[in-house]
């Protein structure tokens, strides 16, 4: 496998292995953009594999020692939210014409104005509670394009800004969705707190995370606490005439989406069923459904919010963790680790975390 496609991922919220069943299900004109897309994934890597500086740098002393408790970040830290918003008018370059800068009011056009929003909402949910100034916790400028390409039918993160597609009206709606935006913007924050190694078992996990965090801001922004949420990632996004509700489930990974032309959605939910295989970056896309659903049951156990105790043990052990190869098993132990450090050894916040990777077949 090519090495930039590990180090170097453009990170984009449709998944090869839905473009794979897109190409041999689809009319000619679905086919054609299907392999399209997974075209333009490959020529993305290459393209920052080239680039100066592409490579991750691991540094082990950065997420540990950079780790502040919300409370203390709040006292010590300003807020430096800057975004600004481009219209990339259906051409490829990037950034495009600029739309909105921070602190203008709508500009009328709601893609424009969702990114913007959207950006806010993720910025805030990071600062707020988990005292992290933007991606970088350093302030970076959130930067994001809209109507890239024509009908395109995806969305991604590509190191350095988001980018947004208004897909093709048919199979994908427009994709300025506030969970894929937050899902998108997390994955600049596991790249900016050590990263996790875009391949296997570490890269599902990179998924997981922005899934998580994905889900995370929306419940926020709805003042949702765990039982009334939905737990969908890219609800309403699929296309008027197919048959599913979002591109995941946390609560029901593998019932997002059962439909002729996207085939059955793939994900598992449990250790014995995890899917071998070298597409995807080995399934990256797929088996995060399993620390998505163990994320799930631990917030059914806590109840209230879930930025509340799970969040704050999922972004600390991120910050803890510095290992990019980690394992499912490895980010288990590793959330065990961080609930034993922020609620004690014996406390029901650690007790419950055991229960819910029991349930998804990781014990730790």
């Amino acid at each position: 496998m090519c090495n930039c496609a590990i180090h170097n991922p453009i990170q984009c919220i449709i998944p090869p292995h839905m473009l794979r069943v897109l190409e041999l299900r689809g009319d000619e004109k679905v086919a054609a953009m299907a392999r399209a897309l997974m075209k333009q994934d490959v020529v993305f890597r290459e393209e920052r594999a080239s680039q100066p500086g592409a490579e991750i740098s691991f540094d082990t002393t950065t997420p540990s020692s950079a780790f502040l408790t919300p409370e203390l970040a709040r006292k010590t830290r300003k807020k430096h939210l800057d975004r600004a918003v481009y219209d990339g008018q259906t051409k490829t370059g990037l950034p495009g014409k600029l739309l909105r800068s921070e602190g203008q009011p709508v500009c009328g056009d709601m893609a424009a104005d969702e990114a913007y929003d959207g950006a806010g909402n993720v910025y805030d949910l990071y600062f707020s509670k988990f005292g992290r100034d933007s991606l970088d916790g350093k302030g970076m400028k959130l930067n994001a394009t809209v109507h890239h390409r024509s009908g395109y039918n995806n969305a991604f993160w590509n190191g350095l800004q988001m980018v947004y597609g208004d897909g093709d009206g048919q199979i994908f709606r427009k994709f300025t969705e506030l969970s894929v935006i937050g899902h998108e913007m997390s994955h600049g924050v596991v790249h900016n707190s050590g990263g996790l190694i875009y391949q296997g078992q570490s890269g599902a996990l990179n998924e997981s995370f922005a899934d998580v965090f994905g889900a995370m801001t929306v419940q926020r922004t709805l003042n949702h606490h765990v039982y009334e949420a939905d737990w969908l990632i890219g609800k309403g996004i699929l296309g008027p005439n197919i048959r599913g509700v979002a591109l995941r489930s946390m609560k029901m990974p593998g019932t997002a989406y059962s439909d002729a032309i996207l085939g059955q959605d793939p994900q598992p939910y449990h250790m014995r069923y995890y899917v071998n295989t070298p597409e995807d970056n080995g399934g990256v896309h797929i088996n995060s459904g399993i620390p998505n659903h163990a994320f799930y049951l631990y917030c059914m156990y806590s109840g209230g919010n879930s930025w509340a105790a799970p969040g704050q043990i999922w972004y600390h052990a991120l910050q803890r963790l510095n290992n990019p190869l980690a394992t499912f098993h490895d980010w288990a132990a590793q959330t065990i680790a961080s609930a034993m450090e922020l609620y004690s050894v014996g406390s029901g916040e650690v007790n419950s975390l055991r229960r819910a990777w029991t349930l998804v077949g990781l014990s730790v």
